[in-house]
């Protein structure tokens, strides 16, 4: 059996999830049900499929500051942070959350990537005094609806309320935050899915692929954006991720995350060029679509329960 396969899919109900979510349940029987749970903060959804480095050493910090678009010299225990391995022109190649529990920083990020990550991490240690691994059989990533890690073992042990997958992954495209590899493509700029605002430090030294962030974010024109779409209700299916996004007869973008919301509908995130206008209306895929003009759904966490979500679960040792 795979580390990445979760304890979880032997309850009662649970549907494997489908690639790159394999390992965790797509849904325990009600899907909707579930959405409702996990938005109201009464249910934990599995994602220990997604696999976990640690990087341990006195250098940690100061190394991955100089190597990430994050800043991370002064990273205090159990606080979250995301950021960004670009490449040299400044596409976006990882995406990492962060926490450092005082003696490591533990990093989550996307099935499949980890391998690669390491590899790079490793390229670049040189001298300096820090040691990658991959943890992902000690530690899992839940989300409650505030991403966390926790000892794997306390999954087997979890009896409360659980959520498939596939309501984290519903209420994360209502709230418009992309997922890389999904919602990304080799040509992503941060500037085009929202993660200058979450995952990039524009004020920090010097990273591979900085002169391009700071670049576009001067002149403000990236040249595609994230947005929501509605999708056509009456279609029974759902564009797949990569499905051409057209306009006119003319191709404007790609689509995303699809998923079938509680309360939204049928919606998808689509990285769309910048001209299309709010309200558009075109086609992902076979399905008829309209670009979102209202304000995003956001994820019912507060900063404050994020904070503390992460100080309970990373720092518990085992």
């Amino acid at each position: 059996m795979s580390p990445l396969q979760s304890p979880l899919l032997g309850r009662p109900g649970a549907v494997p999830a489908d690639p790159p979510d394999e390992g965790v349940a797509a849904h325990y029987g009600d899907p909707y049900a579930e959405q409702r749970r996990l938005a109201s903060g009464a249910a934990l959804v599995d994602l220990s499929h997604r696999p976990v480095l640690r990087i341990a050493g006195p250098d940690r910090l100061t190394w991955l500051h100089s190597l990430l678009t994050q800043h991370l010299t002064a990273l205090a225990p159990g606080v979250q942070a995301q950021a960004l391995v670009l490449s040299p022109q400044g596409h976006v190649e990882h995406h990492l959350h962060l926490v450092d529990d005082g003696e490591a920083v533990l990093a989550h990020v996307e099935p499949g990537t980890a391998g690669a990550l390491a590899e790079f991490l490793r390229r670049m240690q040189f001298m300096l005094r820090v040691e990658v691994s991959d943890v992902s059989a000690d530690w899992a990533v839940v989300a409650d609806p505030a991403l966390r890690l926790l000892p794997r073992a306390q999954l087997a042990a979890h009896a409360g309320p659980v959520a498939g997958v596939g309501a984290w992954e519903a209420l994360r495209v209502a709230a418009r935050t992309p997922r890389l590899g999904l919602d990304t493509d080799h040509r992503t700029l941060p500037h085009e899915v929202g993660w200058l605002s979450t995952a990039v430090h524009l004020d920090k030294g010097c990273y591979r692929g900085q002169e391009t962030v700071a670049r576009v974010h001067n002149l403000g024109r990236p040249p595609r954006r994230l947005v929501l779409l509605h999708l056509d209700g009456s279609d029974s299916e759902l564009p797949v991720p990569g499905a051409d996004v057209v306009l006119a007869g003319r191709t404007v973008g790609r689509v995303g995350t699809a998923v079938r919301h509680f309360e939204l509908g049928p919606v998808a995130l689509a990285l769309v060029k910048r001209t299309v206008d709010d309200g558009a209306q075109l086609l992902a895929g076979p399905v008829a679509a309209r670009v979102d003009d209202e304000p995003a759904f956001e994820l019912p966490v507060s900063p404050a329960r994020a904070a503390a979500a992460a100080r309970e679960g990373l720092l518990r040792r085992r």
